[in-house]
């Protein structure tokens, strides 16, 4: 049964719809701020960059995002309004952190057309009110007081029923709004009102400008001492404040967003719909303006957002592509421009269409999806885990160790590669040739297995083997003294920082050696009633080579004990409980917060918050990362400290958000890792696995690794097709090469090779002519593996395509053969391979075709049979003779074929009325829609109804508001299944949105669907929404029509949030769930290894 569904993201939004900036955090600091749709992020602006603060979701999709500073306060707060009628005041809270709601609130009206232009929210500049227009022809009132308190809202009617764009004007006595409109003969006008706060209506503004350019469509109010306002056309430039009036033409173009510059309004940015920048310079003498000016800048991103930062610094956020930190230059460069890009930040969106595919054939799906739009358009490759470089690789067998060293103190980079066997040590270094090779160092004991080597103070080498520590000088290699065990106790363990050595000898003993110039003195000892099973002495405090506290894991009784030094005095006993002794132990510290790590020999791994002054533990938490044991080494990486744990899931822990998250390295199993930062391979790792070690780089450390193929044009779909290796897309390219500088439009089919991603072939489409569907299919009776295309000529004077074509094409030598094409009557929304045929979705109709040989050897599709009575067949999923059928907006239907009447009859279908937007079978009875008010549902057809008339209806048994505008469901996975895991036995389902996120849709059994009910309905009690937005209100399904709670869809994100609460809130949840912390983590843990 499919009916129970848990929805989760596994990439969260990354197309940035709104910013702004300001000091929102603290008075001095300036921070910008992002929206994603719903999610919002605080940046703080640092010497080094943007330097994150927060990211949290939100319980809408955000319409409008506005700082203001309320009367008599030091610092912003932030102004946001919803797609679904709410609003809401947030403000820092400096000592949590976090978001807290000033005010909040629902401003929908019962009655009223909302506006097609899209939602406006806007704040008055002297903060007397906030004024949003929602519905057609009425502008809402929410007035401010002048202790910055919001008072009752209300409506005033306005006459303008199809307005463009509204703003505030600077410098007026009383709230005055600039309206900008079309009238019923499309002619664009400017008109001001007055808000009367007492009277509750308009009174009459100060000016008003008629007949505009055409293309008028946004106003930028310009702040004092100018004061009136700047309108901008397609093919104009206007200012105007009720006495001057300045115009200047422009280059033809759509201005998408803006930024202003200048606190006195004298430069703004202009970005406009094919990303070009442009700086419009106001000049004037403080009073009068005398001139506009516009200069071309450069080429960014499609920006849907501006915001000047500072010093030149604009960030750049956009839809349609990656969003961009730039520098504006005073020079230009070679192409006579002035933007320097300083940084990119992902964004999927929108995500058209995307595959799933196991690329390296290892068990993982990878995601490629069609993203961007335009000249942003781009292939995106998304894999789970991270992802390692190699870039050399060495046969070894019998690794038992291995240690990185530098030559000298003062080296930047490592030298040497200290590997350790069970009866000797091997000493490789870098020769001139970039090759490892073997050398000596005299002082070191390579008949014996070192324990542990690290680099001293005084310019000293460290090596522990069973018998001794020994002390080498590094410039000579000549041992200078060394520490012998007393016979007949050898040394077990051991572990060392740059001037601290600990040693466990047999019998329990603690040994504690301080390290000086050419000496080793033995500073304390002490006897512990257990054996010791491993040691750290990682330095987390202020000194980076000296550490006041020593962690201890111990045999029998199974507990992890913290020291002090150099005293060795018991500070800490943690009891790990269970039969598992602890087999690595490690102090680290991430965001400035330090953390006592330790792993087990079952693959579970302890986490606990740190106190580096006193040594006490919390926060304790308990996570699986494998079934093996587990080391765990700190490395660096791109200026940040992580920590690799070897086993048989190799996983690499960081920090984000002051949050520990795992993330799994795509190798099999990896016994020993250390890092190796060499001249020739900088910011490398060494990583020690059955037989072999090899050196290589680390990706980015996030969950998902993204690898883009920049198109320079749209591809809109995609398939993969196994047996020639390659993918085919259909793509859009755009060129303005139009005769009145109109963009011109010309569609492709794209073959690509499926490892290295080039473009090996192309095949054109005839003009007006679009690629709508595309498969790769195999038909009765022929042993060739086809590309098939659906196409559709989308003429100018139409408003359906009235023809189109089917092409099949086969894939010789790298190249596309076209071996037969069918023209059709209208547009080919889909196909699917239907039994060794093809089947089409054709305007309003389902058609079958089957493949047959013509008498003088060649092939051709004939046509079948085919079955009306759609609106538009956009989406077709078909399973054995089952067809599933999603209409523009006649909801889901279901059709059988009949193939010995070769018949397709409907058998059943959903009444309602949803514009579906994506559909996909979840099994043989249920099947899952997504439609354009972001709500995803499932039906189910009824097999055992008494009446035909039930039979024939399929019933709705899930419901869930997602929030995010779905385009494409494809069964896959984007984890590796072990099969050792619950999770590998749960079906998902991968979808891609508008927004760039991509998301799993999972069907739980029964009993665990409603285990994750109750803590879901526990969570929402505890975990409460940003903004003061009700969680049940968010996913309950809403559209134009109704309303209805969600059900029998779970939402993974809020359950998956559990792990990221403290302790003590665990506890709160997992009480009256009769459940133990540890077991509910675990639980919770295995769902996030759906994604």
């Amino acid at each position: 049964m499919s009916s129970w569904n848990y929805v989760v993201t596994a990439h969260k939004p990354t197309n940035v719809t709104h910013s702004c900036v300001g000091y929102f955090t603290n008075p001095q600091e300036l921070n910008l701020i992002i929206a994603k749709c719903t999610r919002i992020e605080i940046h703080l602006l640092t010497t080094s960059g943007l330097q994150p603060m927060l990211d949290v979701p939100i319980y809408g999709r955000i319409a409008t995002l506005e700082l203001f500073r309320p009367p008599g306060e030091s610092q912003d707060v932030l102004f946001i309004s919803f797609e679904r009628y709410k609003f809401c005041v947030l403000q820092w809270d400096a000592e949590t952190s976090s978001l807290i709601t000033r005010a909040m609130g629902d401003v929908s009206d019962r009655i009223g057309r909302p506006t097609d232009n899209g939602q406006i929210g806007i704040v008055d500049p002297d903060c007397r009110l906030i004024g949003l227009h929602l519905y057609d022809g009425l502008f809402k009132v929410i007035p401010i007081d002048n202790k910055g308190q919001l008072k009752e809202a209300f409506n005033i009617r306005l006459e303008e029923l199809q307005v463009l764009d509204i703003k505030f004007l600077y410098g007026c006595a009383k709230p005055t709004i600039a309206v900008l409109y079309q009238d019923n003969k499309d002619a664009r006008h400017v008109k001001t009102y007055e808000v009367q706060l007492k009277e509750k209506d308009f009174g009459e503004g100060p000016w008003l400008q008629n007949n505009l350019d055409n293309g008028a469509g946004l106003l930028i109010p310009v702040p004092l001492p100018l004061g009136g306002c700047i309108i901008i056309g397609e093919q104009t430039i206007v200012y105007y404040n009720g006495s001057v009036f300045k115009a200047i033409p422009i280059r033809p173009s759509i201005t998408k967003a803006y930024g202003r510059v200048d606190s006195d309004g004298s430069r703004y940015l202009l970005s406009d719909h094919i990303g070009m920048l442009y700086l419009l310079v106001i000049s004037h003498d403080n009073e009068r303006v005398s001139a506009l000016n516009v200069e071309l800048l450069g080429e960014t991103s499609a920006a849907s957002t501006l915001s000047y930062l500072d010093n030149g610094v604009v960030f750049v956020g956009s839809s349609y592509g990656d969003s961009q930190l730039i520098r504006l230059n005073q020079q230009q460069d070679a192409k006579g421009f002035y933007v320097d890009v300083l940084e990119s930040f992902v964004n999927l969106g929108p995500i058209v269409d995307l595959c799933v595919v196991d690329l390296e054939r290892q068990g993982q799906g990878q995601v490629v999806t069609c993203s961007g739009a335009f000249k942003d358009g781009s292939l995106r490759i998304v894999r789970n885990g991270i992802g390692i470089n190699e870039q050399a690789t060495a046969e070894l067998q019998g690794i038992k160790g291995m240690w990185s060293l530098r030559a000298s103190s003062s080296d930047v980079f490592d030298t040497f590669l200290v590997v350790s066997f069970i009866s000797e040590t091997r000493i490789l270094a870098m020769n001139a040739d970039d090759e490892l090779e073997e050398i000596e160092i005299d002082g070191f004991d390579s008949e014996a297995q070192t324990l542990f080597c690290h680099n001293a103070v005084h310019d000293q080498l460290v090596q522990v083997t069973a018998d001794s520590l020994r002390l080498i000088d590094a410039k000579t290699r000549r041992q200078l003294t060394e520490w012998r065990a007393p016979a007949p106790i050898s040394i077990n363990v051991a572990t060392a920082n740059a001037s601290q050595v600990l040693l466990a000898t047999g019998g329990g003993n603690l040994v504690y050696i301080e390290i000086g110039q050419g000496t080793l003195v033995e500073a304390a000892h002490t006897k512990l009633e257990h054996e010791i099973s491993c040691l750290d002495i990682n330095p987390v405090g202020d000194n980076p080579e000296h550490s006041n506290l020593v962690a201890v894991g111990m045999w029998t009784d199974i507990s992890v004990r913290i020291f002090s030094l150099p005293s060795l005095t018991l500070i800490t006993k943690e009891m790990l409980g269970g039969e598992i002794i602890p087999r690595s132990v490690l102090f680290c510290s991430f965001d400035g917060i330090a953390y006592l790590l330790c792993a087990l020999g079952d693959g579970h791994l302890f986490n606990f918050m740190l106190n580096p002054s006193t040594g006490e533990l919390s926060d304790r938490k308990k996570i699986s990362l494998g079934t093996q044991p587990i080391a765990l080494r700190t490395f660096r990486s791109k200026n940040a400290t992580h920590v690799f744990a070897a086993s048989d899931r190799p996983t690499v822990i960081y920090s984000s958000n002051k949050k520990l998250l795992y993330s799994n390295v795509n190798l099999k199993e990896v016994n020993h890792m250390c890092p190796f930062n060499s001249a020739s391979f900088p910011d490398s790792l060494a990583i020690g696995k059955d037989g072999e070690l090899t050196i290589g780089t680390i990706d980015d450390i996030q969950k998902l690794h993204i690898r883009t193929i920049p198109l320079g044009e749209h591809p809109r779909r995609i398939t993969h097709q196994e047996q020639s290796r390659s993918f085919a897309i259909c793509s859009a390219k755009y060129s303005s090469t139009g005769s009145n500088g109109e963009d011109m439009e010309s569609h492709f089919i794209r073959l690509i090779e499926d490892q290295t991603f080039e473009i090996t072939a192309g095949f054109p489409l005839d003009p007006y002519e679009n690629g709508c569907s595309i498969i790769s299919c195999s038909f009765t009776d022929d042993t060739n593996v086809y590309y098939c295309v659906g196409t559709a000529y989308a003429l100018p004077e139409e408003s359906e395509p009235s023809k189109g074509r089917i092409l099949v094409f086969l894939v010789e030598e790298g190249k596309l053969q076209l071996v037969a094409e069918k023209e059709v009557k209208g547009a080919v929304y889909n196909l699917n391979a239907f039994n060794g045929k093809l089947l089409a979705g054709i305007n309003q109709k389902i058609a079958l075709y089957k493949w047959t040989l013509r008498d003088d050897g060649t092939r051709e599709l004939q046509y079948e049979s085919s079955h009306h009575g759609h609106i538009l067949a956009l989406y077709v999923q078909s399973r054995g003779d089952f067809i599933v059928v999603g209409d523009l907006m006649k909801s889901i239907s279901l059709l059988i074929y009949k193939p010995e009447e070769g018949a397709i009859e409907e058998r059943a279908r959903d009444y309602n009325a949803n514009w579906m937007t994506a559909i996909e079978i979840l099994d043989d009875d249920t099947y899952l829609g997504a439609e354009n008010s972001f709500n995803l549902f499932t039906v189910r057809k009824n097999n055992d109804a008494a009446t035909d008339e039930e039979r024939g209806r399929l019933e709705v048994v899930g419901e869930y508001h997602l929030g995010e505008f779905v385009n494409r469901f494809r069964h896959g996975s984007l984890v590796m299944r072990l099969p050792d895991s619950e999770a590998s036995q749960i079906p998902t389902v991968i979808f891609g949105t508008v927004n760039g996120v991509i998301g799993v849709i999972a069907s739980l059994p029964q009993e665990q669907y409603l285990f994750l009910q109750k803590l879901q309905q526990a969570l929402v009690k505890v975990i409460k929404g940003v903004g003061g937005l009700s969680h049940e209100q968010w996913r309950s399904f809403n559209n134009e029509r109704k309303t209805v709670d969600a059900r029998n869809f779970l939402d993974g994100d809020l359950i998956e949030s559990f792990l990221d609460l403290s302790r003590n809130k665990m506890e709160e949840i997992a009480t009256p769930l009769d459940i133990s912390v540890e077991e509910l983590c675990k639980r919770v843990e295995e769902l996030t290894r759906l994604h």
